[in-house]
């Protein structure tokens, strides 16, 4: 087994980031890597790994009920209509990552994402970027930070108006909703999304 997965008290292997504590754990057992395919629910996590970029994952998942409450739950529609007050608000809101950047994103990527309906949705959409074949790392430095797909999809999504989509935090979002499977060989959530089996 690579030293960069270890064994928890439970017996099963996990990376050392989802080892580190019990939300990382929860997180990664559950949650990490499984299929997300409605529009809020692709809509969020877009979201999410847009405020994550030059983060860790851990700040931004201990603020998630804060970020769900302050953007009506990631409801695309609600969020779009958001008014210059409610962006001061957000810029009030110490629960949330409060960068004016990427909180106008978010709000211009609500109202892109009510546009993608007109071409099938947000999550069907970013579905159809979905590489044949999915990467098999034995080690995180095998695990790649973007791939052509992600580079199409950032391209892509640019195109229609969605802001903070480059082509490292697409390929986040393709491994958070399960369109790639980045689970460490060895690890027991590899090949448990149901998409991929190798």
């Amino acid at each position: 087994m690579t030293e960069d997965l270890v064994i928890g008290e439970d017996g099963l292997a996990r990376p050392q980031w989802a080892a580190s504590n019990d939300m990382l754990r929860d997180y990664y057992d559950s949650e990490w890597g499984m299929p997300v395919d409605t529009e809020a629910g692709v809509f969020e996590r877009l979201s999410l790994e847009c405020f994550q970029s030059g983060l860790s994952w851990a700040i931004i998942l201990s603020k998630r009920e804060a970020f769900r409450e302050a953007f009506a739950n990631f409801d695309p529609e609600k969020v779009a209509l958001f008014t210059e007050n409610d962006f001061n608000s957000l810029m009030d809101n110490a629960g949330i990552v409060r960068n004016k950047l990427k909180i106008r994103a978010t709000i211009a990527n609500a109202e892109a994402t009510l546009m993608m309906r007109e071409e099938g949705g947000l999550a069907n959409f970013v579905w159809s970027f979905k590489p044949e074949q999915t990467p098999a790392p034995r080690s995180f430095d095998e695990i790649p930070t973007q791939s052509p797909e992600s580079k199409e999809l950032a391209k892509s999504l640019k195109k229609r108006g969605f802001k903070f989509v480059g082509p490292t935090t697409m390929f986040a979002l393709m491994e958070a909703i399960g369109m790639v499977d980045t689970h460490l060989i060895g690890s027991h959530r590899r090949n448990s999304s149901g998409i991929w089996t190798a």
